[in-house]
């Protein structure tokens, strides 16, 4: 897939997240808009590899790693760990939003979630200026 088809898989998993929070499947909507994040990461990633082509052959395994679910993971694959720490050190507001994007993992699909829980990850995702995806969108 390239980046755009990541791009545009990340907003319409937002809009599927909004769309089951506002039909109140809690769970659902949270789970569907973690992958929102994954998802606009995954298109940080080649634009990564874009300007550091030879990352895959430093690492054997940087191709296999990409497929990872975890946040912290992607970001770091995306060289964005270290601006993303810089970024929530000046920004509180986006510092808990990423607090709580973090949080989620694929695994959610398991769990029940409340409404609170719902809508805190998708306003952290959402929020703009200060939202997670807002954040990944200017580095996409």
């Amino acid at each position: 897939m390239d980046r755009i088809a990541w791009q545009m898989l990340a907003e319409e998993r937002i809009l599927a997240a909004q769309a089951l929070q506002a039909a109140k499947y809690w769970s659902s909507a949270y789970y569907v808009a973690g992958y929102a994040v994954e998802f606009g990461l995954k298109s940080c990633i080649l634009v990564h590899l874009a300007a550091n082509p030879k990352v895959i052959f430093e690492n054997k395994k940087y191709s296999v790693e990409c497929w990872s679910h975890t946040i912290i993971d992607l970001l770091k694959m995306a060289g964005l760990h270290t601006v993303m720490k810089a970024d929530v050190s000046a920004n509180v507001i986006l510092a808990q939003n990423w607090s709580t994007v973090i949080k989620w993992a694929p695994e959610s699909r398991y769990e029940q979630k409340a409404q609170a829980e719902a809508d805190e990850l998708i306003k952290a995702i959402i929020d703009t200026p200060n939202g997670v995806m807002p954040w990944i969108r200017i580095r996409w």
